[in-house]
């Protein structure tokens, strides 16, 4: 059962890379101190199994090990989200009651990574496991990086016929996110992502709060406190000071799991390895990385 209402659903929300070990096994010990140091940070809730934590990397087991280990580190402080992903309605579902054991407060369904099929398809599957769901559901619509996905109107829709989706996790330009926002009239809170890229816009049009990997989630969560104080010029050079490496690390999800998580470490104090297939880094790329983690510093308890 839900800790926390949906309506707790708000600001900086951290979503975890996946830690790995010399062997390509997730690394228990690291993933604990990640969740510590996002808390430190000052975050407003935790997530897990997005695009960051490369679930599709995951086998089942450890996609469900993971719901424990987040539940367990948690403990309840902030509110805890898992993206669920899954090929069909069957194991998307049997996904989400597991969450709701381990103690997740709400969940987040991306369409199946299989085919690319219409609109009306993805409004049945959605609606199917969002049914079954006892917390709130959010839908990540992120097409430019899963492929696939759902314009404003058939999110209002979807919204319209199955009212536990609750929120919706965009993925896309401030222009888009505004878009959505007004098709659904304001209705449904909605978060964004993107590394932070346009950071101090996402608060102006009224989002909820953004969902982001912890390499720069301390920086955002200053700005986003400044936005709410009615300081905007503090928020824009919190957004400033973190912008250069946002742009840097959102050049593709695969730049994202590779440098944003070596910059996350390089702030963090620890080592990160690989799971094949995977972006290897440059030494360009890692010289950039140190230096954007030494201009920002270390993460707040690391």
């Amino acid at each position: 059962m839900s800790r926390h209402p949906a309506t707790a659903l708000t600001g900086i929300h951290a979503i975890t890379y996946a830690l790995f070990d010399t062997n390509e096994r997730l690394d228990r010990a690291l993933m604990r101190r990640q969740v510590e140091l996002c808390l430190a940070s000052g975050v407003a809730g935790m997530a897990a199994l997005g695009l960051a934590t490369e679930v599709s990397k995951l086998a089942h087991d450890e996609r469900l090990a993971l719901m424990d280990w987040m539940a367990e580190d948690v403990g309840g402080r902030v509110p805890l989200g898992f993206t669920i992903f899954g090929t069909s309605v069957a194991e998307q579902v049997a996904q989400v009651r597991y969450a709701e054991r381990a103690g997740a407060d709400w969940v987040i369904l991306q369409p199946p990574p299989v085919g690319t099929f219409g609109a009306q398809e993805y409004l049945d599957f959605f609606g199917r496991v969002a049914d079954t769901a006892g917390i709130p559901v959010a839908i990540q619509n992120a097409p430019a990086f899963l492929g696939r996905g759902l314009n404003a109107d058939e999110i209002r829709t979807l919204t319209e016929r199955h009212p536990n989706i609750r929120l919706i996790k965009g993925e896309g330009p401030v222009t888009d996110i505004a878009g959505l926002i007004a098709r659904t009239d304001g209705r449904l809170p909605v978060f964004n992502g993107r590394g932070g890229l346009e950071l101090i816009d996402n608060f102006r049009i009224g989002c909820a709060g953004m969902l982001l990997a912890p390499d720069l989630v301390d920086i955002s969560v200053r700005a986003w406190a400044a936005a709410q104080a009615g300081d905007e010029a503090g928020a824009e050079a919190d957004y400033a000071r973190m912008l250069p490496a946002a742009v840097f690390i959102m050049q593709g999800i695969e730049y994202l799991m590779c440098y944003g998580k070596r910059l996350f470490a390089a702030r963090a104090g620890m080592v990160v390895h690989d799971r094949a297939p995977a972006m290897r880094p440059t030494a360009t790329g890692l010289a950039m990385v140190e230096r954007f983690a030494r201009q920002l510093g270390p993460l707040p308890g690391a």
